[in-house]
């Protein structure tokens, strides 16, 4: 692959070889996105510290760990986000005519301090991002019993369980000196540590999906579709379940297993789908749209009641008179009732006849 100049056909790039510029163009790309990224999840962050502070006196301790537990995120963020953006520097601005190439350098310095930070800045985001699917797995599953919430997420926790260590793993073997993650161990355990976490999370999108759904249709039976949209709708859905997450996940497990350089720009998408992801779970809790335990009741209460109203609606429709009917009971004895002053022209004129009848007879 060459790089001409348009005016004398020049060649002014890289003496590499077309795969490691390519490599290389991966690199950059996913670093714009992940800057991208990180500017979304600061603004996400910025609306939910300020929904939680507002509203920490009335909803108590919960919110102030939320609100703990965001801060922690956007500190792990951006000390990722300072620590890339310095690999980059040294990759291609501080050490750019190192043997090989930038690639070769990055490849080849994976045992320094900086990207040891990088590895574990990346992984302890991703394990954080992970325990809120969890937690809200199990808030969505506890409306139909604690114990049996407990029982399912005990397998995805497991899996998360593992993911971090295998993370643990990958980072220790991918900074050693020699070593870098495409290496044949290092890329074993980032694949494990990937496989785990990203499974992980679709089995927990899973559970979210169809708890949710199945709730939707026992509510949808005798409501209408429009009832509880806010708990129901598929953007809710999609974000209570993490799917964004989920399908850059499987994405990046594919390109990575391949060693296509397309998982450069995979990796850093699927890390803050995943950040963006937890912070629109929270930005829903705390504007209180998002499922709580007390959801599912809540919704079939208003449920009953409405079913309730509508009986007695009937009920009374069917054993209160008509307004004519009252209003024709309601009248004096006879002289307001049509059928009454009928009855008494048909009685009036009887008699008349036959008063005549007998005035002829007289006559």
């Amino acid at each position: 692959m060459s790089y001409g100049s348009p005016l004398n056909g020049t060649y002014y790039g890289p003496n590499e070889s077309a795969a490691d510029i390519f490599l290389e163009r991966g690199f950059i790309a996913g670093g714009f996105l992940s800057g991208v990224g990180y500017g979304i999840q600061l603004t996400l962050y910025i609306s939910c510290a300020m929904f939680l502070w507002n509203a920490r006196h009335r909803q108590g301790r919960r919110f102030m760990v939320l609100l703990g537990y965001i801060t922690t995120l956007i500190i792990i963020a951006t000390m990722f986000a300072a620590v890339q953006a310095r690999t980059t520097e040294e990759t291609y601005i501080d050490n750019r005519n190192y043997p090989g190439g930038p690639w070769a350098y990055f490849l080849s310095t994976q045992y320094l301090p900086i990207n040891v930070m990088f590895y574990s800045t990346f992984i302890a985001g991703t394990f954080l991002a992970d325990l809120l699917m969890l937690w809200r797995c199990w808030i969505i599953l506890s409306a139909s019993g604690t114990i049996l919430a407990y029982m399912i997420v005990a397998f995805p926790a497991t899996m998360i369980l593992g993911s971090f260590v295998m993370g643990i793993l990958w980072t220790i073997e991918s900074t050693k000196p020699g070593l870098s993650l495409y290496n044949n161990l290092p890329l074993k355990y980032g694949t494990a540590y990937y496989v785990l976490s990203v499974s992980a999370n679709i089995i927990l999108t899973i559970i979210i999906t169809v708890q949710l759904l199945n709730f939707r249709r026992r509510i949808v039976r005798s409501q209408s579709p429009d009832h509880g949209q806010k708990y129901f709708s598929l953007a809710t859905i999609m974000i209570e379940s993490a799917a964004l997450y989920s399908g850059f996940g499987i994405i990046f497990i594919v390109t990575y297993a391949l060693n296509n350089p397309l998982n450069q720009i995979f990796l850093f998408v699927a890390n803050s789908s995943q950040q963006i992801a937890g912070y629109l779970i929270i930005y829903r809790v705390a504007q209180g749209s998002a499922w709580s335990q007390r959801t599912l009741a809540d919704q079939e209460k208003i449920q009953s009641q409405t079913l309730r109203f509508n009986h007695n609606s009937t009920m009374q429709d069917s054993y209160h008179p008509t307004a004519t009917t009252a209003s024709e009971n309601a009248a004096p004895s006879g002289f307001n009732s049509p059928l009454k002053l009928s009855l008494l022209k048909e009685s009036s004129s009887s008699h008349f006849g036959a008063t005549s009848g007998n005035e002829k007879g007289i006559e």
